[in-house]
């Protein structure tokens, strides 16, 4: 079996302490990534710094995870509009909403590789820049525009997604939890103001263009607090890497990729399909907006609480099956059930997602025995798990295209469901995966 068990000490998985078991067979030894990892390791000057530039660091990250879902959430509310003023058939709408968990897929891995070219710190502040000119770039009109600034966004999305398990596990040790419900609370929050607030921009501003491209404010004043972040020129020295063997081998880390992948399938699902899903089935566009937006907000309330609550017994396999089947449940109701009913299935389907993306990132932080392979699970997980995700919107597009009936989807969220609960109950098993960070 290549997945470790924790070991029994008073730290808890992810913290200081708590190392990987022995490897059968005697593979070199994990390194002192403090001196090996420039990037992933603490840096030079960490216990000198001040309560004041801590916060300044927590009140950086947390603002750029704002952003992080801007771009997906804002285009589903306009998207029969988009449809009408740009002639895209269902084909091309659901490869529109497809575009950011599969850029998420696919770019996510280059985050690890150009985090040791510049630096973490000055590769996110290029990530910020691609999504500002990303969203500003939709402001032109018109499908090309519209798909080529998606793609830029959401590129520079897919990266600070990689990057970001790592820097809070390297500069928030202690309070990875808290920081990772700030930082997806903040991005839930984010998404449900994207969601909410879209269409009566539309309105405001006369145009869809205009309204998505309003949405590169708020990433170019992430972009701007970023830079007090930046380190001094000669602190990023180019050093011998180690590498990470063990990991695509390793079954927990396919279990915890799965659970990543299948859950934020979901989550695309809603961002991308279910204005439309409520449009068609009689309420009013910004109504349907509105209800997305409530639901994104249960995202928030539920994600700030999860990492705690999900870290409090042995594991994490009771979260992960419970908000599972949760989220099944209150996704079919939004689809099928009363209108009357709406907004408390809404409001559950936002808590049970919120909750099983928190879980997703901790299971990240706490399968992984430190930074740097924690980095390189971060690229696994949501570069394979997003290209996977990818297939959610695009099969609930097709689905409702071959049928033109959209409770096409209950099957479909069925077997979807069914697999993210198997994995996240493997994934949730208090282990370490068996990979290490060995110099070659």
């Amino acid at each position: 079996m290549s997945d470790h068990a924790e070991p029994r000490s008073p730290s808890r998985p992810g913290q200081p302490g708590s190392g990987t078991s022995d490897q059968r067979g005697g593979p070199p030894a994990p390194l002192d990534l403090a001196v090996t990892e420039p990037d992933l390791a603490p840096p030079t000057d960490a216990i000198a710094r001040s309560r004041a530039s801590l916060l300044l660091l927590a009140a950086s990250l947390v603002l750029i995870a704002f952003n992080l879902r801007c771009a997906v959430a804002s285009v589903g509310p306009v998207l029969p509009e988009v449809v009408r003023a740009t002639g895209l058939s269902s084909a091309l709408a659901s490869a529109l909403t497809t575009l950011p968990s599969l850029c998420f897929g696919l770019y996510g891995p280059a985050g690890p590789w150009l985090s040791r070219r510049l630096g973490t710190e000055r590769s996110l502040l290029l990530l910020l820049g691609m999504m500002v000119a990303g969203s500003a770039l939709r402001g032109l009109g018109g499908a090309p525009a519209l798909f080529a600034g998606q793609i830029l966004a959401c590129a520079g999305i897919a990266v600070i997604n990689v990057l970001l398990p790592g820097l809070v596990k390297r500069d928030f040790p202690r309070q990875a939890a808290i920081m990772t419900g700030l930082y997806v609370m903040a991005l839930c929050l984010g998404a449900a103001i994207a969601a909410g607030g879209t269409v009566p921009l539309e309105r405001a501003f006369g145009s869809w263009p205009a309204a998505l491209a309003f949405w590169a404010m708020p990433a170019a004043l992430a972009a701007a607090l970023w830079l007090t972040q930046l380190p001094r020129a000669a602190t990023h020295v180019a050093r011998r890497m180690p590498t990470v063997r063990g990991l695509w081998s390793d079954p927990l880390a396919w279990q915890v990729t799965l659970f990543m992948g299948l859950q934020s399938a979901f989550a695309y699902i809603v961002f991308g399909w279910l204005a439309p899903i409520l449009r068609d089935r009689g309420l009013d566009p910004v109504q349907a907006g509105l209800v997305v937006s409530v639901s994104v907000l249960g995202q928030a309330a539920a994600s700030l609480v999860a990492p705690s609550l999900a870290t409090v017994g042995r594991d994490q396999r009771l979260a992960s099956a419970l908000s599972s089947l949760v989220c099944i449940a209150s996704f079919l109701a939004c689809i099928v059930g009363p209108l009357s009913w709406i907004w408390v299935w809404s409001i559950v389907l936002g808590l049970s997602e919120g909750a099983l993306f928190a879980i997703a990132l901790m299971l990240i932080v706490l399968r992984a025995p430190d930074a740097h392979v924690a980095a390189h699970l971060s690229g696994m997980s949501q570069g394979v798990g997003y290209i996977l995700a990818s297939a959610g919107p695009l099969f609930a597009g097709l689905l409702h295209g071959w049928t033109g009936r959209w409770d096409a989807l209950i099957g479909f969220s069925l077997l979807l469901g069914g697999l993210m609960l198997a994995s996240g109950i493997g994934a949730g098993r208090a282990r370490h995966v068996g990979a290490v960070a060995v110099q070659v």
